[in-house]
């Protein structure tokens, strides 16, 4: 939106014209160093086997790894890396006027098909150099990932876009369920979820089994691909995430399908499974597996 080279229109009355602060025009951004984008990639490890932890026990673990950090920067880092520990947290910051916070409507709710309930999420991606931010769109009852976008940042652009898709190539589900992040909390998304008549469900603060299923999505996906190739940009790191989730949706079974992959479940509904599980029933049978 700013031109610098028009002369007649100096950037200070461009900057006002638009309600722009000055000094984000003339900032650019710092990647981060070597050391800080191994430190991420250690506390994305350890925080996919212990969400529950803050910037507080990340810095001990780290500590006992040899690694002398200060919880300061690894508060940081974790702000950064977008992680949160999944423990209730005070109310520290008064939310968006705008950002509406919507109830929690999956507690007791049987989902037994296809496009009842979609869930999305965002999550850290390290890469050899540097890292890049994920979101995916996921039908909770067959585990198919319908949309993912890739981002440099956490704006609410990506998260968009890959609802835009997901939308036009597979319809419209009957609740869309997320976390209270902004990227989803605010209108511009929301708003397209309401313009369908879509029900807008939103996990509670600290409840990291209202969303557990995409959550371990994520570790699947880092574990048998992320962590397994040292991607260097952004176009290897697509490729792979293609090629990954391309065999997750068509190729590989699960148990809570009777065995039938994603794509097989997405399209021939009902499974053989038996009768559809609440979301908290199926949450919980889940963090069982996690922890075993």
């Amino acid at each position: 939106m700013i031109d610098p080279k028009r002369a007649r229109l100096p950037l200070i009355r461009q900057c006002t014209l638009l309600q722009l602060n000055r000094s984000g025009v003339y900032y650019r951004p710092v990647p981060q160093n070597e050391a800080n984008l191994a430190l991420m990639r250690l506390i994305d490890a350890q925080f996919l086997e212990t969400p529950y932890y803050g910037s507080r026990q990340m810095t001990w673990h780290l500590r006992r790894l040899g690694h002398e950090v200060c919880r300061k920067r690894v508060r940081r880092l974790m702000a950064i890396m977008g992680l949160r520990a999944i423990y209730q947290k005070p109310r520290t910051s008064v939310p968006h006027p705008e950002h509406r916070k919507y109830p929690y409507l999956l507690r007791d709710l049987v989902i037994d098909r296809p496009n009842q309930v979609w869930c999305s999420d965002i999550t850290y991606i390290p890469m050899k150099r540097g890292f890049l931010y994920l979101v995916a769109i996921m039908d909770w009852f067959t585990r198919k990932v319908l949309s993912w976008r890739l981002s440099n940042t956490m704006d609410a652009e990506f998260c968009i876009e890959a609802l835009q898709d997901a939308l036009t190539r597979y319809g419209a589900p009957e609740i869309f369920n997320t976390d209270q992040g902004s990227q989803f909390t605010t209108p511009r998304f929301t708003g397209l979820l309401e313009e369908r008549l879509i029900r807008i469900s939103m996990d509670g603060r600290g409840r990291w089994l209202d969303n557990v299923f995409i959550e371990r999505l994520w570790r699947s996906l880092k574990y048998e691909c992320v962590y397994l190739h040292a991607f260097e940009t952004g176009s290897e790191l697509r490729v792979g995430l293609t090629k990954w989730i391309t065999h997750y949706n068509g190729q590989r079974p699960h148990t809570a399908l009777a065995g039938r992959t994603p794509d097989e479940a997405y399209h021939d509904a009902p499974t053989s499974s038996g009768p559809g599980l609440t979301p908290d029933q199926r949450a919980s049978s889940s963090a069982v597996r996690m922890a075993a």
